[in-house]
């Protein structure tokens, strides 16, 4: 595990950049953060490894903000020089890069993915609204009784929500708080979900907090369960327990659709196309960040940047298209490679 203050081979401690020294204390690349862009980092770390003269970047999954705190925690080999996230930095984590001496901050984004409720293909595949994930997963929902304010969930079952879905008990296995897909999940699920009440619609405009007060707050009374940040462990679980479900990327689904099926949201199915084209509701940018102050003081990692923005790479042919990464346009991919290559500071 990746831990903040202790420097690698032994070296004295460096708690800023001390030039050579830094490049002494540590001679591989160190990348945290997101269990979403994991599998993609660690294709391109192996392939960097075997065909570069640097070592293979060590690459941990914390989470996108599990991540982001240890990359803004400070300058020098005790913090990661990259992290993974599957979500865009927020200004909060800027300011406090800022706040800790970490002032210039590239910003790659690498690809789409999309967010998808996945079960055991040992079951028939649902197809389920946003709003309806919605009421099954929200702490408190909406009085169905019709008055403007919520109640402690009710629903115990899926067919309770909707006679037309399975009389089973609604079991979610998802991402904790740090991660980037919960976040993305929040905003793109639940969120798009409450607001088919308009009420609710009507309080993100007036009362932000209370908005979100609802919109963000998951069930705790076992419906959805915080399975960690490592995705393969709910996939094993989902092959257990065909009735249940699993959030994560679509990546994962990819690599185990010979056990899982994607459930269709709003009538669209999770598939590589449909999230290229934007038909899949539950889609989002991937991203990762560099510490532009440790470029140049820990090798390789501008040649490692080269070799993830690279056509044979990220292009639409690319090897990590193999492992469930929707590609971005080429304008995209020439900008994002350009900033990565001239080391573009972020702008938000």
């Amino acid at each position: 595990m990746f831990k903040r203050g202790v420097i690698v081979a032994g070296a004295c401690l460096l708690v800023a950049m001390g030039g050579v020294g830094l490049a002494q204390a540590r001679d591989y690349i160190s990348i945290v953060g997101s269990s979403t862009v994991y599998p993609f980092a660690t294709v391109v770390a192996e392939k960097f490894g075997r065909i570069s003269s640097f070592k293979t970047p060590a690459i941990e999954a914390t989470g996108s903000g599990g991540g982001l705190k240890l990359f803004c925690g400070g300058v020098g080999v005790q913090y990661p020089d990259i992290t993974n996230s599957s979500r865009r930095i927020k200004a909060s984590e800027v300011k406090n890069c800022n706040d800790n001496g970490v002032k210039q901050i590239v910003e790659i984004k690498i690809g789409y993915d999309g967010i998808v409720l996945a079960n055991s293909k040992k079951t028939v595949p649902l197809n389920i609204s946003r709003k309806e994930l919605f009421l099954a997963l929200a702490k408190n929902i909406p009085d169905p009784k019709g008055s403007e304010m919520v109640i402690p969930n009710p629903y115990k079952t899926w067919h309770d929500i909707n006679p037309a879905l399975p009389d089973n008990a609604i079991e979610v296995l998802g991402p904790p708080p740090t991660s980037g897909t919960r976040d993305a999940f929040m905003e793109l699920v639940m969120e798009d979900g409450g607001k088919e009440f308009p009420w609710i619609k009507a309080l993100g405009k007036k009362d932000k907090n209370a908005f979100k007060q609802i919109c963000h707050s998951m069930r705790e009374d076992g419906a959805f369960i915080e399975a960690g940040e490592n995705d393969n462990l709910i996939v094993q679980k989902l092959e257990v327990n065909p009735k249940a479900f699993g959030i994560f990327g679509f990546s994962y689904l990819d690599q185990n659709s010979d056990k899982l099926q994607g459930t269709l949201v709003d009538g669209e199915e999770p598939t590589f196309e449909a999230i290229a084209d934007g038909k899949y509701p539950v889609s989002r940018p991937l991203f990762f960040y560099v510490k532009k102050a440790h470029v140049g003081m820990i090798p390789g990692i501008k040649e490692f940047l080269n070799e993830f923005t690279s056509e044979k790479a990220w292009g639409d042919e690319g090897y990590l298209t193999d492992k469930g990464l929707i590609p971005m346009p080429k304008a995209e991919r020439v900008k994002f490679r350009n900033d990565a290559g001239s080391l573009n500071n972020l702008s938000l």
